[in-house]
């Protein structure tokens, strides 16, 4: 399985956490980010999100990108206080999918990425709109994931 961990874009600050909007630039970074991920072959089958607010603009920005039509899923894990196995749990349910996009928020999805790669002291800086691939081939116990690829926008600009 294909795991695409992509961080939600720049947001608003003033509101209160799960109602913070995407900024306009935010939003921007954010399709830039999804058609150089569509030019680099990723196709989601599904898409998994966080259910705060940025989280969900961030999946439907890269949904619009992707040409995907299937409803976006909202699961509590990928929320920036969630735990990579819940995360892990949740994945589990759609195991028979071959890709899969997850969108949430740090510190999450670092602790995510190393945590997917077997390597839990791996530090990892996950910016605004960047998107991490790592593949996973077994759902058999604590995952080995392989990373593949990591995009940040400051590259892609």
């Amino acid at each position: 399985m294909e795991l695409y961990l992509f961080r939600h874009g720049i947001a608003e600050n003033g509101s209160p956490d799960a109602e913070r909007k995407l900024t306009d630039k935010g939003r921007e970074k954010t399709a830039l980010m999804a058609r150089r991920a569509k030019h680099a072959g990723v196709e989601p089958c599904l898409i998994l999100s966080s259910p705060y607010l940025r989280a969900l603009q961030t999946a439907e920005v890269a949904a619009a990108e992707f040409g995907y039509q299937a409803p976006i899923v909202r699961i509590e894990s990928l929320v920036p206080h969630g735990t990579p196995e819940a995360v892990w749990n949740d994945i589990s349910d759609h195991r028979a999918e071959p890709s899969i996009l997850l969108v949430g928020h740090e510190p999450l999805l670092s602790y995510l990425t190393a945590w997917l790669l077997a390597a839990p002291a791996l530090r990892v800086e996950m910016k605004k709109s960047a998107m991490v691939r790592i593949d996973v081939e077994s759902f058999r116990g604590s995952p080995h994931g392989i990373l593949r690829w990591m995009m940040v926008p400051r590259l892609v600009e």
